[in-house]
């Protein structure tokens, strides 16, 4: 199963509205993931699949092994659907 980082600045609110967009848009492709929320800081030392973040928090995490997807609106369940489709 794969591992998904849902991550925002203070790793609070926003993050886990897209988590739960995440695991929303995962459960209509069929696919199961564990996902996590957290802060930029903590998901620089954790292990994932895939990290799921902003362009500008997506900088600071350059260089981490993970795989890094860049979703602009943490709303839009199409553009994340979108961001996932060929990574999951």
């Amino acid at each position: 199963m794969k591992k998904i980082l849902a991550v925002c600045g203070l790793g609070q609110g926003t993050s886990l509205i897209l988590r739960m967009n995440i695991e929303q848009v995962l459960n209509e492709m069929g696919v199961g993931a564990d996902v996590e929320h957290v802060d930029v800081s903590s998901a620089s030392g954790m292990s994932s699949d895939l990290i799921v973040t902003s362009a500008e928090l997506a900088q600071t995490l350059a260089g981490h092994e993970s795989e890094i997807v860049i979703v602009n609106n943490y709303f839009d369940l199409e553009e994340i659907k979108e961001a996932l489709q060929n990574r999951i």
